[in-house]
């Protein structure tokens, strides 16, 4: 689960993290109030999505030359302009694609007097099961084309878990932003603290960028962005609270509900599978036979008829769809509660695209007997090469 920047500073202020003093609005007169009660005499706006490269971002609405999703002002007067122009228009950047998304809330915080910029994030290191630092020297930038063309200035260490957070951890991150001084004590300090934000709440994904260094010599993450853990927000009541459901994909948002593994994709074929490595090897196949999938869906071992009725109505949801493949081993999971949870789906929402079903495994013959005796128009397939084979040629308007 993401949360806005907004969100994640009051999140990292707890652990004690330097960050400028803000507030979020939700409308220009609230930005106007906010940038009031500030130090200034420089203000930033910033939009409020989930996505990065919002200062090189793009308002549709507004035109090409229009300025950014992150501002700077000088007065409240300033400030209330650059709200009106943001909230309510559609900021594309890098990381929304061309449809972008909707500015509905804004960040309005001091401004900083910036000597040098850093980076700083914190994952799970999954090949070592620890959380792995990653810093580099080279902050504003987007960390990957740093990787990409100058990987010697990106520095990673983990944390053992059976040490925890040690001050050589500290000064290994001082050594790697090329700090000295007080201000490697600065730099050990918040590596620590943010550590401990990450550790506490579940964090899967921590990212200051840039981290900077200021004129007064003070080290302040300046923008933040952060992920959670969602299959542990059941003991976060408090993390969860923070979810925008507005900013997620709708059918991403509907499988939640119904604890469905669901992934959009670009493609235009659904699949509805029991499995991640069975979902796998049929996007694949449907690749390997030049189509391309729409969605990962794995319903899982467990599912019921209602589960599988609301899987396939997030499938149909989806305008790109040309085309369905089901593919069902059952183990587990009954072919026949898949049956009959497709059935009851296409008679509530209909079919208006080819539906392709391919079942094996636990109570296959009582599954495929409900199929025929539905009267549907469904292609029936022996295999998953020839389960693919038809739903791609279907799609493509073929036999």
């Amino acid at each position: 689960m993401h949360i806005h920047e907004y969100q994640a500073k009051s999140v990292l202020k707890s652990f004690g993290v330097p960050v400028p003093n803000g507030a979020p609005a939700m409308d220009a007169e609230e930005a106007v109030g906010v940038a009031a009660g500030l130090e200034g005499p420089v203000f930033v706006v910033k939009s409020q999505i989930h996505a990065g490269g919002r200062g090189k971002g793009k308002f549709k609405e507004l035109g090409a030359d229009a300025k950014g999703g992150v501002r700077l002002a000088e007065t409240t007067a300033e400030v209330r302009a650059h709200a009106v122009e943001m909230l309510g228009n559609t900021l594309v950047t890098v990381q929304t694609g061309p449809d972008g998304k909707e500015v509905n809330r804004l960040y309005v915080e001091n401004g900083s007097r910036i000597e040098s910029e850093f980076y700083i994030s914190l994952l799970i290191d999954r090949s070592t099961s620890r959380v792995a630092f990653v810093v580099s020297t080279e902050g504003g930038m987007d960390i990957e084309t740093v990787a990409a063309d100058t990987p010697e200035k990106v520095i990673t260490l983990t944390v053992d878990p059976a040490t925890g957070f040690m001050p050589y951890h500290g000064r290994l991150v001082a050594k790697a932003l090329g700090l000295q001084g007080d201000l490697a004590k600065q730099a050990g300090i918040l590596a620590q603290q943010l550590y401990a934000a990450f550790t506490a709440t579940d964090m899967e994904m921590l990212e200051i960028n840039p981290l900077v260094l200021t004129n007064e010599g003070r080290l302040v993450c300046l923008d933040a962005k952060v992920g959670f853990d969602s299959n542990a927000l059941e003991r976060r009541p408090e993390l969860a609270n923070l979810r925008d459901e507005t900013e997620e994909d709708a059918k991403e948002l509907a499988a939640s509900r119904y604890d469905l593994s669901y992934i959009a994709l670009d493609g235009d074929i659904g699949c509805m599978v029991n499995g991640a490595g069975l979902a796998m090897a049929t996007m694949d196949i449907i690749k390997h036979h030049g189509g391309e999938p729409a969605n990962f869906l794995d319903v899982g071992g467990g599912a019921t008829a209602e589960k599988v009725a609301a899987a396939f109505k997030i499938i149909t949801s989806d305008s790109n769809v040309k085309g369905i493949l089901i593919n069902i081993f059952g183990g587990i999971m009954r072919c026949d509660v898949i049956a009959e949870g497709v059935v009851s789906a296409v008679r509530e929402v209909g079919l208006e695209v080819p539906l392709v079903v391919r079942l094996e495994g636990t109570n296959v013959l009582e599954g495929k007997k409900i199929i025929e005796e539905s009267g549907l128009n469904v292609i029936a397939a022996d295999d998953l090469d020839d389960a693919a084979r038809k739903i791609v040629a279907a799609a493509k308007g073929g036999n």
